[in-house]
């Protein structure tokens, strides 16, 4: 049965009522898409040229899971409750990222007010994150096979559950090696457009997140030449997509969560935080790991942003003080500052920090990197209690790195362990970063509509919750008189 036939008759994917129907719409998600991408990007510049193009004023912290989270709901991170790509989970006393429950994004999501409009509407989400539990009807999203003796095999996860098996059969496993980590590539952004395009014939919303753009930009910086090559390979990946809307008649929305810029400095905030005695580590087979419940200060770096969890309120000022004048730290924000931002929620950290323009924090905790923890140099997101770049690169100091990988991939393929510690534990290779908010509008984010006039000047990342709806012919408070 084909993908047109089991959406034509599965019973848990209703059927629009006849003649409420509403307009289709892609929302597009082209994760660092900015105007010096955008210049060699000549088929999405097209469709700016035919239709519309803004800057897009992100949120602070302008990651990916708070910037989705925010175009879904329409509201700040203060409201939705996601003030990063991770955070420290308090009551279970962890340090978790890119966690998926959509429970844990509070508020009403784009697709319950086009729903309420037209209750039939057919929605898919292809890779967006917070995906599991997501009141839509389709859904794709990567899940590995995580087996029993510690291999982890590319594989996704489908709703409806046959999903899987067919896109599989058309496509080939989803690319997860290649999706992220030292050998993410285009071919994970080719797998997530086939997918959609696959969808996009049989729903009124479809949502797709394409991450390409993140690659190269990090590893050499927004004005390499791999930056450019990249946005040039993507660019062509997106072309049958975009035209197959045209030719369906769907309105584009494409959108970006940040723009990555140049930086040059790593700061250590763990390692300052520690020295000063207040971050705690405990060791295991002398490796040492963070110790969330003794410290009386840790950060949770997120790129150029990190929440700071202090213990006791008594000490705030002096933790601010130990950090505050840190080179390639531009602020430090309390409870009243994070206000300023909508980022002042329960999960935030007691304090914010803000890196400078060329800065970014590493999660780094340890002082010597013989007592670094197994997963450091491993491509191990669940496990490590921050954001590490560096899982973009086999270590350029190490010449055997691409070799011992390779000799790990053998010992899979046989159905043996293997670890694949490659990642460089040294942060001077990240030559681009986000997080901060953008001093430049060449810098900033943009939103792109493929309806002539439907955006100018400038769109805050609240109103594309909106601006969905008005594509999809669903009048908002913005459009009526």
């Amino acid at each position: 049965m084909t993908t047109t036939d089991h959406l034509a008759t599965t019973a848990s994917v209703p059927a629009p009522s006849p003649g409420v129907a509403p307009h289709p719409v892609l929302l597009l998600d082209v994760v660092g898409l900015t105007p010096t991408a955008l210049a060699d990007m000549p088929r999405l510049s097209a469709l700016a040229d035919r239709g519309s193009r803004a800057s897009l004023q992100t949120v602070l912290p302008a990651v990916t899971c708070s910037v989705q989270s925010t175009f879904l709901t329409g509201r700040l991170p203060a409201e939705h409750g996601v003030v990063g790509n991770g955070w420290f989970f308090r009551d279970l006393g962890e340090v978790m990222f890119w966690r998926q429950p959509n429970s844990l994004v509070a508020g009403e999501k784009v697709w319950d007010a086009l729903r309420r409009r037209h209750p039939g509407a057919r929605v898919a989400n292809v890779c967006w994150w917070y995906a599991m539990g997501m009141d839509v009807d389709t859904v794709v999203t990567p899940r590995p096979v995580y087996h029993a003796d510690g291999r982890k095999s590319p594989d996704c996860y489908t709703r409806p559950t046959w999903l899987r098996d067919e896109l599989t059969e058309t496509l080939g496993a989803f690319p997860l090696f290649r999706y992220w980590g030292p050998t993410a590539s285009i071919e994970s952004s080719q797998w997530i457009v086939g997918a959609t395009r696959r969808l996009l014939p049989h729903h009124d919303l479809t949502l797709a997140y394409v991450p390409h753009l993140d690659y190269d930009l990090q590893r050499f910086g927004p004005r390499s030449p791999e930056a450019r090559a990249a946005a040039r390979e993507l660019d062509a990946v997106l072309a049958p997509l975009l035209d197959d809307a045209e030719r369906l008649g769907v309105e584009v929305v494409v959108v970006s969560e940040y723009g990555i810029t140049e930086v040059d400095r790593p700061v250590h905030l763990n390692r300052v935080l520690r020295r000063a005695g207040l971050l705690e580590v405990h060791t295991q087979s002398g490796m040492e790991y963070l110790d969330p419940w003794a410290s009386r200060a840790f950060a949770v770096a997120d790129h150029q942003v990190a929440h700071v969890y202090v213990r006791d309120a008594g000490e705030l000022e002096a933790v601010r003080a130990v950090l505050a004048d840190l080179p390639g730290v531009e602020a430090v924000l309390d409870r009243a500052a994070q206000a300023e931002h909508g980022l002042d929620h329960e999960r935030s950290g007691d304090l914010v920090v803000v890196a400078d323009a060329r800065s970014w924090f590493t999660y780094y905790y340890w002082l010597d990197d013989a007592r670094a923890p197994d997963f450091a140099r491993g491509v191990e997101i669940h496990r490590k209690p921050g954001y590490d770049p560096a899982e973009l690169f086999f270590d350029p100091a190490d010449r055997s790195a691409k070799a011992r990988a390779g000799l790990s991939l053998v010992r899979k393929r046989l159905g043996l362990r293997y670890a694949m510690s490659v990642v460089p534990l040294d942060a001077r290779w990240v030559k681009g970063s986000h997080g901060r908010l953008p001093d430049d509008v060449g810098d900033a984010p943009v939103v792109i509509t493929s309806s002539r006039g439907r955006v100018r000047g400038s769109v805050a990342a609240t109103a594309v919750h909106d601006l969905v709806l008005e594509a999809a012919g669903v009048a908002t408070a913005a459009t009526v008189p």
